[in-house]
């Protein structure tokens, strides 16, 4: 019997001791489970790779289990922390909630509402309207992330998001806004010094700029052309779609651009390869946020912008950059929204 209490009483501290785990350190098991990677959740998480083991390791002390198998290709969940993980992730997700509750009124028309949206529709779509939406809603601030890394609306990175690819979350609301459609264009400097290849065959007399980004994979290019390499043609890389723009502007080089670019007036001349590709754009955010008097004006108002009747560049179907021109000047007229302001120099 005493040997009984004896096992008792330290199955009970065991239990205390567990529940003495910091939930700092869960929320870093998260990262680690998520980048597989000591170094590379580091890196995201802005801690040296030697803090993050000797956290990891009091984790798994304070828990008395190994939560992964640490190996030269990085980290493995083990079964335990295969079977932790979901109850973890279920915690951080009723934290978020909390915050989110706390951070909006339901009859709360003022205060701050963060938008994470790709580089190109961030800077030249959405942005310039900002202008006309601040002069309307004084007491909203939009707190505008334009960035390819793709914000997660879950985990409170962002109050509302825009990207390329739908959420799976069943917390969070999706919409979809519209369909870029990307083509390939010319400065008109460079048609006049140049001319524009006729076909794909043409191109290995040109160059052309390549963006690279995390929702654009290396081999991307080569396949909407339909070329086997792109070595020997690619004359710029960069990470920027304001870059690619830029670029191309200043005679660079083939950019390939949404066709919206010279539909605002971009001095750009469309090159008729073929081809062209398409990314649709998705509008997403928490259930919570649907009683938010703020978070419901800004989400209606992104709809608006990107309505494809008003604005035909994001229809569904293509349409010829050339033939765009006319009816997007027709619709900035008649909504007296401003125009594209060019990147180059005057």
């Amino acid at each position: 019997m005493q040997q009984l209490l004896h096992r008792g009483a330290a199955l009970m501290q065991h239990r205390e001791e567990a529940l003495d785990a910091s939930w700092d350190d869960l929320k870093l098991f998260l990262a680690c489970a998520k980048y597989k990677s000591f170094r590379n959740a580091a890196e995201e998480l802005g801690l040296t790779s030697t803090t993050l083991m000797r956290r990891i390791d009091r984790l798994e002390e304070s828990i008395d289990c190994k939560l992964f198998l640490r190996d030269q290709s990085g980290l493995t969940l083990s079964d335990e922390g295969a079977a932790m993980i979901a109850d973890v992730a279920h915690m951080e997700r009723h934290a978020f909630n909390v915050f989110r509750r706390a951070s909006r009124s339901s009859n709360d028309t003022s205060g701050t509402v963060r938008v994470a949206v790709t580089e190109g529709p961030g800077n030249f779509w959405i942005l310039p309207r900002l202008i006309d939406f601040q002069k309307t809603y004084r007491k909203i601030t939009v707190d505008l992330r334009c960035a390819m890394e793709q914000a997660d609306v879950a985990r409170l990175e962002s109050d509302i998001a825009i990207q390329l690819e739908p959420p799976t979350n069943p917390d969070l609301i999706v919409a979809k806004l519209g369909r870029l459609h990307i083509y390939p264009f010319v400065s008109r400097e460079y048609e006049s010094l140049y001319g524009v290849p006729a076909s794909l065959a043409e191109l290995k007399n040109h160059r052309i700029i390549k963006q690279s980004a995390p929702q654009v994979d290396d081999g991307a290019y080569a396949r909407v052309l339909g070329l086997k390499s792109l070595e020997g043609i690619v004359g710029i890389k960069t990470n920027s779609s304001v870059g690619v723009l830029y670029a191309v502007e200043r005679g660079a080089g083939i950019g390939f651009l949404p066709t919206v670019s010279i539909a605002l007036g971009a001095p750009l001349v469309a090159v008729d390869l073929g081809v062209s590709h398409h990314a649709d754009l998705w509008l997403t955010y928490h259930k919570e946020f649907r009683n938010s008097e703020r978070h419901k004006i800004v989400v209606d108002w992104l709809k608006k912008i990107f309505d494809a009747k008003t604005y035909p560049c994001f229809r569904d179907e293509f349409i010829h950059p050339n033939a765009l021109v006319p009816m997007m000047t027709a619709a900035r007229e008649g909504f007296g929204l401003t125009g594209y302001v060019a990147a180059t120099p005057t």
